[in-house]
């Protein structure tokens, strides 16, 4: 039977950044992983500079394309604004190259690779028993970093509170003049599809193009439907051949807890992914990088770890996250009114956006003034 101090179950850039960190400090660290890496991970795949910059070694190596230039969007008026930067505001990543990337960095260090390993259950106590297809784990410490349907977090005993979206992406290959053209620049279009927006991803040799919905709401999209008309605004013709494949995003995190029973809930099982844009990976690697270093300052002390990541969360992801969620709601909802102070402030808001994804600044925690102000200013 395999013992360790951490199990880390999922090996994505939340569990792999978890595992690295914890290697560093010389706590035995296992990965468990369903799968055989390097495996395909649905994502849109844009790496934004500061979840790059995170990482304490280079990725270049996992790297299709860099863009230095973004380009937004608002279907059916004529705004569009350009943001331009020095470092690359993103980085076009296929997660299986990328994944296994920060899985080896951490087998170097020492951590443990269990594959094929399908959780199916956990006896939880002072040690936890992790119960495998291929066999038991033993840990004092789980860290799920399962991604958003989460199964260690239902089988610790966490309700859902987190909101839910759909997505839909494909990964497309068109004809090279068609490439060509749609592959200069990383472009969103607001409102391509109901309380959402859509994305052209360019990566190597194809492009990832999506519709996502990206705040709560009664109605049932037909996100086939909305990606077949984005096809046309990007003057898509012909389709040399396309993989489709649906998924759920959490944008807003838990409003209990992301430590119980000594599981600790990092990116998508906890909710970090940002809400107005959906990127995950970025705080994704950051919560795994907090909770490891949690468990690292509390010598293994279950309650000083549960404290330290915590008081860790609030101290960085959880504000900017709490502001995202009420930003989004009002840029997605109140389309007519945001569409007036976009008209008018839309390259200073494309900016910010754009200072966010390279880690320069955070949300505003003043955005209910700040909102007001912008209103009253692109009214009257």
């Amino acid at each position: 039977m395999n013992s360790f101090d951490v199990a880390i179950i999922g090996s994505g850039p939340a569990g792999a950044s978890a595992a690295f960190e914890l290697s560093k400090s010389g706590i035995s660290t296992v990965i468990i992983e369903k799968e055989t890496l390097p495996r395909y991970k649905t994502c849109g795949g844009g790496l934004v500079y500061r979840g790059r910059k995170t990482l304490p070694f280079d990725v270049s190596s996992a790297v299709e394309k860099e863009f230095y230039e973004v380009d937004t969007y608002f279907a059916n008026t004529a705004i569009k604004v350009t943001s331009k930067r020095d470092q690359p505001i993103i980085s076009m990543i296929m997660r299986d190259a990328f994944d296994n990337l920060i899985v080896e960095k951490a087998k170097e260090n020492g951590v443990t690779l269990l594959q094929n390993h399908k959780v199916e259950d956990i006896t939880f106590g002072d040690i936890q028993t992790i119960h495998t297809s291929e066999g038991d784990v033993k840990a004092k410490f789980i860290i799920a970093g399962d991604g958003a349907l989460s199964p260690v977090a239902k089988m610790a005993g966490w309700q859902e509170t987190r909101t839910i979206i759909p997505a839909l992406e494909y990964e497309v290959e068109v004809p090279q003049a068609d490439f060509e053209r749609l592959s200069k620049n990383v472009r969103f279009d607001v409102d391509a599809i109901p309380y959402g927006y859509a994305w052209c991803f360019p990566k190597k040799n194809h492009l990832s193009i999506g519709v996502g919905v990206f705040v709560k709401n009664k109605e049932k999209m037909d996100l086939k439907k909305y990606y077949a008309e984005y096809l046309k605004v990007l003057g898509i013709t012909e389709i040399l051949s396309e993989d489709a494949h649906g998924f759920v995003i959490p944008v807003s995190p838990r409003t209990d807890t992301f430590v119980q029973k000594n599981v600790f809930l990092i990116g998508d099982s906890a909710g970090f992914a940002d809400p107005i844009v959906a990127e995950g990976i970025s705080n994704a690697i950051v919560s795994g990088i907090l909770a490891a270093k949690s468990i690292i300052e509390s010598k293994l002390d279950p309650d000083k770890a549960a404290k330290l990541y915590q008081e860790k969360l609030e101290q960085s992801i959880l504000p900017e996250i709490k502001t995202g969620v009420i930003v989004a709601k009002f840029f997605y909802n109140k389309k007519a009114l945001r569409n007036i102070i976009i008209k008018k402030y839309g390259q200073a808001f494309s900016d910010a956006m754009t200072d966010v994804f390279l880690g320069n600044r955070t949300y505003p925690k003043d955005y209910k003034a700040s909102i007001r102000k912008r209103i009253k200013e692109a009214i009257f």
